[in-house]
């Protein structure tokens, strides 16, 4: 197998279009925009092989049609239950898939933020461990919105995340790291490790690093959403709405519905 790398490539004004590639050719995630992928390719001398969508949303489908173009009959692989422009292969939860570099990919349903939202998890990338290309259902630090998608589907779809290898990198759609974390702080004020996330993003972003990919291990630690079983949480969920939630579920829906007021 050739040498592999993920590269996050930065579109509009916070999103990331991932870059799966070798040393001659690439699979890109989510773009929203052909113009940066276009200029990677350039910069890096790499042909286009493939395009993976996690979802319909503009900002990760608009530059589909421009891509294919430029690069004819190559593979779009997309979600069974939407709408997606070009794609050649619709995937639901336990398809696996080969890329042209050589990588299998396992397909997880993802609902929450969309309907029919999916991910893509690679045992083992390149050699340093899983990964997951998870869109816009986990963030580091955060979740996506709940636009089409319930709670309990949400919180599910977190949950199968969360039960992926500790080591599992975290590569999302959106530089939303520093603004989570002020949202996390609020829920644990108490949480030393969140404090020390907070002054790791913010001298990445200083120097204009990503602060991408994350760990699931460091998400278990900082992640509110992912921490609804934690008392601190829990406590933090009934103090601002009054209320006791009725389970991990619920504290799930009135986390995200605080944070949607945050």
């Amino acid at each position: 197998m050739h040498s592999l790398a993920i590269t996050p490539i930065p579109a509009f004004v916070d999103n990331y279009i991932w870059a799966l590639h070798d040393q001659r050719v690439a699979v890109v995630v989510d773009p929203g925009d052909a113009k940066p992928v276009q200029a990677f390719l350039e910069q890096h001398n790499l042909a286009l092989a493939g395009i993976l969508v996690t979802h319909h949303h503009w900002d990760h489908i608009n530059g589909i049609l421009a891509l294919t173009e430029e690069w004819p009959g190559i593979p779009v692989w997309g979600p069974a239950r939407e709408n997606i422009p070009g794609r050649t292969h619709a995937l639901q939860q336990d398809d696996v898939i080969t890329l042209p570099i050589g990588v299998r990919l396992n397909v997880l349903d993802l609902p929450g933020h969309t309907l029919g939202h999916i991910g893509y998890y690679c045992a083992d990338y390149d050699g340093s461990g899983p990964l997951v290309l998870c869109g816009d259902t986990l963030f580091s630090s955060g979740c996506g919105r709940l636009f089409e998608g319930t709670p309990e589907q949400m919180h599910a779809s977190l949950g199968l995340l969360a039960r992926l290898p500790a080591e599992t990198r975290i590569c999302c759609t959106h530089e939303y790291t520093l603004s989570n974390l002020k949202f996390a702080a609020a829920v644990e004020p108490g949480n030393r490790a969140v404090t020390e996330r907070i002054r790791q993003v913010e001298a990445l972003r200083a120097s204009a690093q990503p602060s991408l990919p994350s760990t699931l291990a460091l998400e278990r630690q900082v992640n509110p959403f992912l921490r609804t079983d934690e008392p601190a949480v829990i406590q933090a969920v009934t103090q601002n709405c009054g209320l006791s939630p009725a389970g991990s579920a619920d504290t799930f829906a009135k986390l995200r519905s605080w944070k949607d007021r945050f």
